[in-house]
């Protein structure tokens, strides 16, 4: 981030999305690439491809900050093919090391963070992407954008918590 102070409402925006992101990375501690690419509920999450998936919301909902809905994929046109590749994000896939994807993480929240400090305005908004769970005509602001990618990474983290408990009973808390 730059050096400019960060305050207010930003800062607890950025301090609120730091919190989850460490709960997210904390529950990939001390992991080897197997292990991070192993499932342990009956789901198909495994905690490299939580973090891979959130590295990609992220990066997708600052591209539509900046760009709006054309940043996003038209989900109702989307293909079967497209679909699978998307599913990719959710595992690890051969060649992925955990560094690699946690690294990628890291440079998404910084770029993440860098725009959350220089944005001119919270209140700037872009109509959503067509998508099926979307209002047709519905826009978000900067910060309300921002207040779903902190909801989107809280939520996976207690995922990885999850995950990893059950990989080998290390926990984030308690």
């Amino acid at each position: 981030m730059n050096d400019t102070l960060i305050t207010g409402e930003r800062a607890d925006l950025l301090e609120t999305l730091a919190q989850s992101r460490h709960f997210l990375r904390f529950a990939a501690r001390d992991l080897t690439d197997e292990q991070a690419g192993r499932h342990t509920t009956v789901s198909e999450l495994c905690l490299g491809g939580l973090i891979k998936h959130v590295t990609s919301v992220e990066r997708n909902w600052v591209d539509f900050i900046r760009n709006g809905p054309s940043a996003m994929a038209d989900f109702t046109a989307m293909t079967e093919a497209d679909f699978a590749r998307r599913a990719d994000e959710f595992r690890m896939l051969p060649g992925e090391t955990l560094a690699g994807v946690l690294a990628d993480y890291a440079e998404v929240a910084r770029r993440t963070d860098e725009l959350v400090a220089a944005l001119p305005d919270l209140d700037a908004a872009h109509p959503l992407p067509k998508a099926p769970w979307f209002e047709p005509g519905a826009r978000w602001s900067a910060r309300r954008t921002l207040l779903h990618v902190i909801a989107e990474t809280a939520q996976h983290a207690g995922h990885a918590d999850i995950i990893r408990e059950s990989l080998d009973g290390a926990k984030s808390m308690g």
